[in-house]
């Protein structure tokens, strides 16, 4: 069982890591050459300011009063600037956005792993290709764009980690503190010869990022006066910084200004995923060689933006985020950065037609580099027989639109050349996207076969170790004629898989491909050697379909199973459908014949099911805070547990049993205590004093013992299901902000009635319940086959997990995890810290539905290896299923949500297996014999 759980964990991670290979592998290129326009450039110097976490109809709306929040940017808009919306990409997360700004290009998915922290892969940006660079901010974003930077030109100011607290009072400090770091970094310019020599050179960035506006949007919301007042802050500090600016620099008319946001921000205040309220951010640009105000909406958007935000008589140009870094390149005179993928916005540029037309062809040189680089590099890891080059864009069409566009420049016929620039950057955006998803067909191949052929593997064992149909109809009799057959197809497996592995070892070792592929590509190669020794045991099955007609029954029972699961597969993009789920199972014991379980189990299994089927019809929790709902699901739980516990059947009361009895009520107390410190630290952060230390102390202390404290009840079956439950809503309800705490409380009610239905379906029901112990025994050797009773127990494990997962929406996507929730924890910006305690938060209830599972498997007699395997292969057929999606969709979107469901079945699986082992550590199950069982009896 060990091994076998160990290859099922290695066969997963494999199958979860190679989605990341197959569609988030980095898109950087390495070997280009720097290019940049040969004219002189409008502006000598560039300041960024980046209002981190500023939506764009927060920034461009009126007020009720009508009234703008920024009169200062809005007066740039109406009379000296250039204003659109930035649209940004998934991840909208701070570090992928700056990216995006600063270096033109969409941040490979990996750097999640480092927490948006450090540089996966080192990258060009504007900041590198500058003279001098002096950036102001945050420590989670400014070192990245240093530590790529060759050189030593790039200067950072930051302040420290602990100072970015979501429960500060004063979440515009930040800010404050950017602004008054930079009109002191300019007084000592005055002073300072060489400091002020450097300001004065060309090609100069000053970067101001502004952190304040998105802690307001964590800590109170986006509608809240926090966030609209950070607003007011920024806009008047950056017309203070400005002045400053134009004072130090004489007003030589040599300093391009470019306002923006790096991603904006849900209602409930979080950010990640696709919203609009997220992905539409402001974009503001004014000063040397930027446009002015032009009259009439001339581009035609149909969204009624400008209309809404009042300004439908000024001109609106629209950008991808990534087209900002070639827009301030062109505006200094930089080189592009090497991995840029944007486009030059030339709306936004005041210079004559030859500039646009010189600026875009270098725009689109430096693409077409990128496109030349990752052809030559498919190239050489492709055998020339099977390589295809991307047929829209040949090197003899390039080389004609190369010389065409300089023809049409030296005509002086600058708009056929910024059109025939366009085309050509626009099919090298294809083509670089073309190759860098060349081996994506061959990949997929690969992670599909083998999917299907563990699959395979797992059916076969489970109708070998757990039934008796490969046993009692072998299609080779036991004798000589077995053994020459068992040689012989030993002898062929070997051969046929032997071959397979060294031809894929060649081929891979032939166009050098990274380890990775190794992991991916040769792991089937095992699997189908396992599948083929098991040759005979697959004539067998057919022989016994074959013997007892079963074609058509099985057919049926395909179908009722694919339906059953599609339900599943279905509810990861309609959760509500969880709901006509549970509405089924609480009707079930009514409609089913074979159920003969006592009328009130029956009765609060239909209630509790009915309970729970409410919740996936509520909004996603995160929000709106209700901490009331909190208090009312910790007092309810204290309630039951306290009634739980002086039940006769929990056999607390007893003489021998004081000493789990005063554990229980101490937990039933920590609960209370819980809910409490949940109260006293949202009252303190609204309150804006902080978060006691006490409460931060308790948190941790109650992390800590969640998973001890249950270890020291009886193992008979309700007290330590009793104590397990305490521990893990007493941990729930301080990471709980408003219903998901009433959930938690209503699955666990509806996990002790699924124990009580599956001991009165089990043969073992003449035992009480209250006398099982979670000390397992095992089953007699008739015991030891599998019925379709364990199929049904496995399909309410997935279906309970999945209701665990989505049941109130808190990880049905990205953007809905609440900064509020880990509050009790800490408020100082910890992305590992704060990620660990969400994954934390969503183990809970898929901790408490596994040890429910493993109550049931102790209660029924059922052997554990069979449950296991049944509920794996039911994950991996949504598994493959969602893998398929990936490769049928078509727009990014489509594709990002597949490969999000197709992640969370994988890493759920890989969870359930390692909560299998927790559920056992809890409940202290021990495997004993039966003789050893009754001498426990007696």
């Amino acid at each position: 069982m060990l091994l076998f759980f160990l290859g099922a964990l290695t066969v997963h991670v494999i199958y979860f890591a190679s989605i990341f290979d197959i569609y988030f592998t980095s898109p950087l290129v390495h070997g280009m050459t720097p290019h940049s326009t040969p004219t002189t450039p409008p502006a000598k110097r560039l300041v960024l300011f980046v209002g981190d976490g500023l939506r764009a109809d927060r920034f461009f709306e009126l007020n009720e009063h009508g009234q703008t929040r920024a009169p200062y940017l809005r007066d740039i808009i109406q009379t000296r600037g250039t204003w659109g919306v930035s649209h940004t990409r998934v991840p909208t997360e701070s570090r992928p956005g700056h990216v995006a700004l600063i270096a033109g290009f969409y941040e490979d998915v990996s750097a999640v792993a480092k927490g948006w922290k450090e540089n996966p892969v080192e990258f060009d940006s504007v900041f590198n290709q500058s003279k001098e660079t002096w950036a102001w901010g945050s420590p989670d974003i400014l070192p990245m764009f240093a530590k790529g930077a060759t050189g030593d030109h790039v200067h950072t100011y930051m302040y420290s980690s602990e100072e970015e607290d979501f429960a500060d009072s004063d979440p515009g400090k930040l800010d404050n503190w950017v602004f008054e770091r930079v009109e002191a970094f300019l007084q000592e310019a005055h002073s300072n010869q060489t400091l002020g020599d450097a300001l004065q050179q060309r090609k100069v960035v000053l970067f101001l990022h502004l952190l304040g506006i998105d802690t307001s949007g964590h800590a109170y919301r986006p509608m809240s006066r926090e966030y609209l007042e950070n607003i007011r802050l920024v806009d008047a500090g950056i017309q203070k910084t400005v002045k400053l600016m134009e004072e130090f620099f004489q007003h030589d008319g040599q300093t391009a200004y470019v306002f923006t946001s790096d991603h904006g921000m849900t209602d409930w205040g979080s950010h990640g995923a696709g919203h609009p309220s997220e992905t539409l951010t402001p974009l503001l640009a004014w000063g040397a060689g930027v446009a002015g105000p032009q009259s009439g909406n001339t581009q035609g958007y149909m969204d009624g933006f400008a209309q809404e935000w009042r300004l439908e008589n000024i001109r609106r140009c629209d950008v991808n985020q990534a087209d900002i870094a070639p827009l301030m390149s062109s505006l200094i005179g930089v080189p592009f950065p090497l991995n840029s993928v944007g486009t030059l916005p030339l709306d936004y540029l005041d210079n004559t037609d030859g500039f646009k037309a010189e600026s875009l062809f270098t725009n689109a040189r430096q693409v077409v580099e990128q496109f030349e680089v990752k052809m030559k590099q498919r190239r050489e890891t492709t055998l020339s027989m099977f390589f295809i080059p991307y047929s829209d864009l040949t090197p003899s069409k390039q080389q004609n639109m190369f010389r065409n566009i300089v023809s049409l420049i030296q005509a002086q016929e600058y708009q056929k050349a910024i059109l025939e620039c366009g085309e050509l950057i626009d099919l090298s955006l294809k083509g670089l996207h073309y190759y860098h998803t060349y081996d994506r067909l061959f990949l997929c191949i690969s992670v599909t076969l083998g999917f299907i052929g563990w699959m395979s593997y797992v059916i076969l064992v489970l109708l070998r170790d757990h039934t008796t149909i490969i046993q009692q109809h072998k299609l080779y009799k036991v004798g000589n004629a077995a053994g020459v057959w068992t040689r012989l197809q030993d002898h062929v497996s070997e051969c046929v898989c032997g071959t397979l592995a060294a031809a894929i070892l060649l081929f891979l070792l032939v166009i050098k491909a990274p380890w990775t592929y190794y992991v991916y590509c040769l792991p089937p190669t095992w699997i189908l050697y396992c599948v083929l020794q098991r040759g005979s045991d697959i004539y067998s099955l057919i022989g016994y379909i074959k013997t007892n007609n079963l074609a058509l029954p099985l057919f049926g029972s395909c179908v009722l199973a694919a339906l059953s699961l599609e339900l599943l597969v279905l509810s990861f993009f309609w959760r509500q459908l969880l709901t006509l789920g549970l509405v089924v199972l609480a009707l079930w014991p009514w409609l089913s014949p074979n159920i003969h379980c006592r009328q009130g189990i029956m009765v609060g299994w239909t209630v509790s099911s009915l309970l729970l089927a409410v919740f996936p019809m509520l909004p996603v929790v995160g929000r709106e805070a209700n901490y009331s709902l909190v208090i009312l699901a910790g007092v309810l739980g204290a309630v039951a547990a306290l009634w739980c516990a002086s039940r006769p059947e929990t056999k607390l009361l007893s003489s021998n049993s004081k000493s789990s009895l005063v554990l229980i009520i101490a937990q039933i107390l920590l609960m209370v205590m819980s809910v409490y410190v949940r109260h006293s630290t949202a009252a303190s952060l609204l309150n804006k004093e902080g978060n006691p230390v006490f409460n931060r102390v308790f948190s941790w202390t109650m992390l800590g013992c969640t998973f001890l404290l249950p270890l020291l009840s009886l193992r008979l079956l309700y007290p330590r299901l009793l104590s397990i439950t305490l521990a893990l809503m007493t941990l729930y309800l301080l990471l709980s902000t408003a219903y998901e705490a009433l959930f938690c409380l209503t699955l666990g009610f509806t996990m002790f009635f699924w124990l009580q239905m599956e001991h009165g379906l089990s043969n073992y029901s003449h035992r009480k319940l209250e006398d099982i112990s979670f000390t397992a025994v095992l089953p007699d050797s008739s015991r030891k086959q599998m019925t379709t009773d364990n199929i049904r127990h496995a399909y309410f494990f997935i279906f309970f997990i999945i209701t665990a997962f989505f049941g109130t929406g808190n990880i049905a996507s990205i953007n809905s995890f609440d900064p509020q929730s880990i509050y009790c924890f800490l408020t100082v910006f910890n992305p590992f810290v704060m990620g660990s305690l969400l994954l934390l938060k969503i183990m809970v209830p898929f901790l408490m539905v596994t040890c429910a599972f493993r109550a049931v498997d102790v209660v029924v007699q059922v052997p554990t290896r069979s449950l296991f395997l049944t509920v794996l292969l039911m994950s991996d057929l949504m598994g493959l299923h969602f893998f398929f999606l990936v490769q049928d969709t078509g727009s990014w979107l489509e594709i990002g949500t597949s490969i999000s469901h197709y992640v969370t079945v994988m890493s759920t699986t890989i969870a359930i297996m390692l909560l299998f082992g927790v559920a056992r550590f809890l409940t202290g199950t021990a495997v004993i014999s039966q003789q050893e069982d009754k001498s426990h009896d007696q």
